[in-house]
């Protein structure tokens, strides 16, 4: 779950501060027509700056990742632990027919493990410490399948695109309802003033809520599929004791708010409109659909 947060926040950091160098530049009073707004401008522009965020949050996963999470980075193995790790990931990757990503390991007690990149030749797989404690190594194996399914399945060039596309009409809405405070609301006629900008921001902050709800679905699906990969890489059995593994470890008490889980089953998080914000289906449901 965490490559996806740093992911989202990467791209909404991005998506600002290009909006601001455009307006900055004074390219936004170029959408100006005489009485109106050009619209064709407008979406040009709104697909370059929504497109630009997500594609720079995609070329920068990795690195952000292993930064932000601390990920030791096998080079050369130093103990029969890391030789494990390392031709699991070998051979599940070259039975998923993708290039060996690079293989690492942060400290965190709670099991957790994730993959990403830009290339489903160029990947980073990690797990970590709180996951090989946990674990025996027929669940690990079966963890490293899901992400390396989420690999070969390219979920982080399409979660890219798809963040690319809400992210044009983020843009693209929110200038409309910059256009019309400064319009209709504030009557400015000429050029576009303070009440453009401030509106525009506050909308494209809000519409950007409503976006994550469309990103966050397809997250919940593509763990359907990685599921699924993953017991084709190991078998259905490993892949649901992995599964029921977390169950064991976080089901008797609620994790501290901030914590995350390879499998997104951190924390609580109620039914109803907080659902439509989580990035992963239930794990009764994970279950379900395997054993059917």
């Amino acid at each position: 779950m965490m490559r996806i947060l740093l992911f989202l926040a990467t791209n909404v950091a991005v998506l600002i501060v290009i909006s601001v160098v455009f307006r900055l530049l004074g390219l936004d009073s170029l959408l100006l027509e005489t009485g109106g707004i050009d619209m064709g401008a407008l979406l040009i522009m709104a697909a370059i700056i929504g497109f630009s965020g997500s594609l720079i949050s995609l070329f920068l996963s990795k690195t952000l990742a292993k930064h932000g999470m601390g990920v030791h980075v096998i080079e050369q193995p130093s103990n029969r632990l890391e030789h494990w790790l390392m031709e699991t990931v070998a051979r599940q990757a070259e039975q998923a027919g993708i290039g060996m990503p690079e293989v690492g390991i942060f400290d965190s007690p709670e099991p957790n493990a994730f993959a990403t990149g830009w290339n489903r030749n160029e990947a980073l797989v990690a797990v970590s410490t709180g996951l090989l404690h946990h674990m025996r190594e027929d669940e690990v194996e079966a963890v490293i399948g899901h992400e390396i399914s989420h690999v070969a399945n390219g979920d982080m060039v399409t979660l890219a695109l798809i963040q690319g596309v809400v992210n044009t009409f983020v843009v693209f809405l929110s200038r409309i309802v910059g256009h019309v405070v400064d319009r209709v609301i504030l009557k400015n006629e000429q050029g576009y003033g303070v009440g453009y900008f401030v509106a525009s921001i506050v909308a494209e902050l809000m519409l950007s809520v409503l976006a994550t709800m469309i990103v966050m679905w397809f997250s919940r699906y593509r763990e359907y599929r990685a599921d699924a990969g993953g017991a084709s890489l190991t078998s259905r059995r490993q892949m649901a004791a992995a599964l029921r593994a977390l169950q064991r470890v976080h089901e008797p008490q609620d994790l501290p708010s901030g914590e995350f889980a390879a499998f997104g089953v951190s924390g609580r998080i109620g039914e109803g409109f907080m659902a439509l914000f989580r990035s992963h289906p239930p794990l009764e449901k994970r279950i379900a659909a395997l054993e059917s």
